[in-house]
């Protein structure tokens, strides 16, 4: 593994690990659902400070007549020309009721082109994830899960969907594959339904909010985490904006 792709995934991790230390005792408590009256919902962007980082081509060391079929770039930080920062999760993360939080079965987390897709696959917990191996070559999954069972297994052309148990704890996890080095990807198990992943251009939308004061939270792996205070109106949208920066 190089240097800068080894680094880039450390820093992920301690952020990580640090976004676990932050949550609050209430974090941990049971999420209620109840029926919202009145919702509201959250939109904004999360943008980069200063000017955009140039992608960074990422070397290509096996299986390249697969993996090299196209040029691959370092995904810790992508950010778009206009300063969006894709793949940052933004969410609530110790809102206590609100809508109810309804488990997924169809979560997709695909080994394509010898990238993960989606970089940053968020959803609830209980739910199951298909890992699908489209490339039809060796693939081998690790996470680093702390609180849900970590996962350490190979992925032959002949298993190409491999079923992960409902993982029932929220927690942040990495994800990476041992037969690729540059493959690295994140797993948001969410405790709640208020949560978003941004798109390519650093947008998000939270919705069915209720009424109330909330600490909104942002993470980026490269960049690390920022809470604002927030309140939501009832049947109002408000507009939150970050901005994040390397250190």
């Amino acid at each position: 593994m190089s240097t800068r792709i080894r680094r880039s995934a450390i820093a992920g991790i301690i952020a990580a690990i640090a976004l676990a230390l932050m949550l609050p005792a209430s974090a941990a408590r049971a999420y209620e659902a109840e029926t919202v009256k009145d919702a509201g919902s959250i939109v904004g962007i999360v943008k980069f400070g200063g000017s955009p980082p140039a992608p960074k081509p990422v070397e290509i060391s096996k299986d390249r007549d697969v993996c090299g079929a196209m040029q691959h770039y370092d995904e810790s930080l992508v950010v778009d020309a206009g300063g969006g920062i894709a793949n940052a999760v933004v969410s609530i993360p110790t809102i206590a009721r609100g809508a109810p939080l309804v488990p997924l079965k169809d979560v997709k987390f695909d080994q394509k082109n010898c990238d993960y897709t989606p970089h940053v696959l968020a959803f609830p917990v209980g739910s199951t994830v298909d890992i699908i191996n489209s490339d039809g070559i060796l693939h081998s999954v690790r996470t680093e899960s702390k609180r849900n069972p970590a996962l350490d297994m190979a992925q032959p052309a002949f298993k190409r969907v491999i079923v992960v148990a409902p993982l029932e704890y929220p927690e942040l996890i990495d994800v990476s594959c041992d037969a690729h080095n540059w493959m690295h990807g994140w797993w948001f198990v969410a405790g709640n339904p208020y949560y978003a992943v941004t798109d390519g251009k650093g947008a998000f939308t939270i919705k069915d909010v209720p009424p109330g004061s909330y600490t909104l939270e942002v993470w980026q792996e490269k960049l690390g985490t920022q809470t604002r205070k927030v309140t939501v109106e009832p049947g109002r949208a408000i507009t939150v904006d970050f901005t994040m920066a390397l250190k």
